[in-house]
């Protein structure tokens, strides 16, 4: 049982990094695509590797319910992942992964109308902490920098918490519906609006360079198919406030990755925000993990 819980943290540790040094990745495929293709073809693609791992280990692919799937695959594949590479159009990497890993706290606040979940004073605080560090990126003395890339940020973040909400009463409903089978069909499902999208903006024809094939390649194998195996099995054998707290190393990750690949520093506004958000969330979860102990 020990041995099952380090291979699920060092699962973890691993999917942070992959998670994190994507986000920069995804930025430089902006270079060679537009947003809506490329979000498109990395879910579409990714789905359709779910899929196939799906049959290779003998999964169910059917299930009852698709009106669920196609709401779940607006907001948590359409609306996550085209927020969020639209942001990145014009917005830092670091920046972007920071913005929609505020997730758990709009979970929080929304939780309490549509799940009736109460919030702590505690919890309170630390979503005061998250906000205050959400005023601070948007930098009140510079309104005009990269004021839309950080509210699309916000909205793949707010986004990504409706799809858990959603999943959450899912999972309510349907204790014993596959988690592997709903994600493949969630994403296939909102790669449908991206195609549309793609269809009807105007763009540049993609230009498909060795790089940006291998960009596409590896969100589809490591980001999406590989990527949520970890998450999974993270799941399965740790508790879920242990995941959500080491989940939190994916933007730092990212924060790194953005220094290494794109030369991308914080600026003081950013990086107090950044670190203000962090500890917001850390506590958040903290909070939220003592709750259900006791």
């Amino acid at each position: 049982m020990q041995n099952t819980k380090l291979v699920a943290v060092g699962g973890l540790l691993l999917l942070s990094i992959i998670w994190g040094s994507n986000i920069p990745f995804m930025k430089e495929a902006l270079d060679f695509s537009s947003p809506a293709i490329f979000a498109f073809l990395r879910n579409f693609f990714g789905a359709i590797a779910l899929f196939i791992i799906l049959i290779l280990l003998g999964k169910p692919i059917k299930t009852k319910e698709m009106p669920q799937l196609f709401a779940l695959g607006l907001f948590q594949t359409a609306g996550f992942t085209g927020f969020l590479i639209w942001a990145l159009v014009e917005g830092g990497a670091s920046k972007t992964a920071i913005l929609t890993f505020t997730m758990p706290m709009w979970v929080a606040i929304m939780a309490w109308p549509l799940l009736q979940e109460k919030l702590t004073a505690s919890q309170w605080v630390s979503v005061m902490v998250c906000l205050l560090g959400i005023g601070f990126i948007f930098d009140p003395f510079n309104m005009d920098n990269n004021f839309r890339s950080t509210c699309l940020a916000l909205a793949s973040g707010l986004s990504w918490a409706i799809g858990t909400i959603l999943s959450k009463r899912m999972h309510h409903q349907h204790p014993t519906i596959d988690l592997v089978t709903m994600t493949a069909w969630q994403m296939l499902w909102g790669s449908i609006p991206l195609l549309l999208l793609a269809l009807i903006l105007p763009s540049q024809p993609v230009m498909w360079t060795p790089y940006f094939m291998g960009i596409v390649l590896f969100n589809v194998i490591f980001v999406n198919a590989i990527a949520y195996l970890l998450w999974f099995y993270a799941l399965k054998h740790l508790e879920a406030t242990l995941v959500s707290m080491l989940a939190l190393l994916t933007p730092i990750s990212a924060a790194i990755s953005a220094w290494f690949l794109l030369n991308e520093i914080p600026n003081t506004f950013e990086t107090i925000g950044f670190s203000l958000i962090l500890f917001g969330l850390f506590l958040l979860l903290l909070y939220k993990g003592r709750e259900k102990l006791s």
